[in-house]
């Protein structure tokens, strides 16, 4: 499906395209180069109805004809790279922070000037740097927090362990059937127990003097252990269960059988429509160090190969960067606008805002190549020590090591 928007006369900025644009194609196909006065911007089909009305009030303005064309989010950067890579594609791509170490390793980005990054969330702007270069224009973000349910608790202890004591008691009182809900699966869920890993100050990668991840580990050691044999004891708590998918936790939750839940915005729309009383908080600290969950920011990137880099780069860097663009995100998404001034405009939104100040504790999902040898081991062996299948300790060195050996493997 294609949406061109056709502008109108130019009253103020005049954008002349000359060249030839990048044409634009259904969804996964790659576009063909065509000769076209049209500015491509490839989005995912949650934010296409969004972009689109953008896209109108900016192209009357610019003088720009502008096609947004939705794609299915799970092979988005794929297709992306691959017609790239073919000289094809779009001008503009919208799409998450974490794909940023092949974007650029593939040489199909192009650094984005931030005219000023202290108006954005910091976690946002560090998001969309790689090797100290910033490559996108951060649009939102997201992360998990600790949702409460208000009608079984009206506070919240000050960490993790009187969390599960607070949720333990209710159930003890038949108020409730688990303490907390956290979802994880066969396989795990690391995503969703980060938070409380890096409290015991084992993130999964160190970073250097300037904030950016190094390919050095840092989810080992003593921290690492300790987060482990925390893990076991959760599990013998009736926190940590395999048998809870995403599915169970949420359905779990909206039943009233937990005044807890460990989940992200992508959750909280059921649980309000469900006429819930909720309170959405920062995850609280199981160790001695501050909870810091994964922050995915979605950004807008411009093509490196592109044939109409100014126009995109115009689109991206002054458009896409107002409160109103990222506010018209926020209505299609309900996700945290990156801006600053855009934030502040929904104060009458606690539960939004309650993430963004979830997020504003957290880091960026790594971007680097290395990340996926973690996530090659580190669910499953999450999910051993939820099962008791051995020592925690043990089993969490043997992933470090596992980890270790697979980096190795590719350098």
């Amino acid at each position: 499906m294609r949406r061109r928007i056709l502008a109108g006369g130019a009253a103020g900025l005049t954008l002349v395209l000359a060249l030839a644009a990048c044409g634009s194609a259904g969804p996964d196909e790659p576009a063909p180069v065509a000769a076209s006065r049209s500015l491509v911007v490839w989005v995912d089909e949650a934010r296409a109805g969004a972009l689109e009305g953008l896209a109108g009030a900016y192209g009357a303005e610019a003088g720009v004809a502008i096609d947004v064309v939705p794609q299915t989010s799970e092979t988005l950067r794929d297709a992306y790279v691959r017609a790239v890579t073919q000289g094809e594609g779009p001008d503009v791509l919208i799409g998450a922070h974490d794909w940023l170490g092949e974007l650029v390793t593939n040489g199909v980005v192009q650094p984005v000037d931030l005219a000023d990054p202290d108006a954005f969330a910091p976690a946002a702007v560090e998001a969309m740097t790689y090797d100290g270069v910033t490559y996108g224009m951060p649009l939102s973000i997201e992360s998990v927090a600790l949702v409460r349910n208000d009608a079984l608790a009206t506070t919240t202890p000050a960490t993790f362990g009187e969390v599960v004591a607070q949720g333990e008691a209710l159930v003890a009182e038949g108020r409730a059937t688990r303490p907390l809900l956290v979802q994880q699966g066969d396989g795990g869920d690391p995503y969703h127990l980060y938070p409380v890993q890096t409290s015991f100050g084992a993130p999964a990668f160190r970073a250097d003097d300037e904030g950016s991840y190094t390919s050095e580990l840092a989810l080992g050691g003593d921290g690492g252990r300790a987060f482990a044999e925390f893990l076991a004891d959760l599990a013998e708590r009736d926190v940590l269960d395999p048998a809870i998918t995403s599915e169970v936790a949420t359905q779990g939750f909206l039943a009233g059988g937990s005044p807890y839940i460990l989940t992200g915005p992508w959750s909280t729309a059921a649980f309000v429509e469900a006429g819930m009383d909720i309170s959405v908080l920062p995850v609280p600290p199981a160790g001695d160090l501050p909870a810091q969950p994964f922050v995915g920011v979605q950004g807008a990137f411009v093509n490196n190969l592109s044939l109409q880099q100014d126009a995109a780069r115009a689109f991206v860097g002054d458009f896409l960067a107002t409160p109103e663009a990222q506010l018209a995100l926020y209505r299609a998404t309900s996700r945290a606008p990156a801006l600053t001034a855009a934030l502040d405009e929904i104060t009458d939104d606690p539960i939004t805002t309650g993430f963004a100040d979830a997020g504003a504790q957290g880091a960026p999902m790594p971007a680097i190549p290395q990340m996926g040898m973690v996530w090659l081991y580190w669910g499953s062996t999450e999910a051993s020590i939820a099962r008791g299948e051995g020592d925690p300790a043990a089993l969490w060195d043997q992933m470090v090591a596992n980890i270790e050996a697979s980096i190795a493997a590719e350098l």
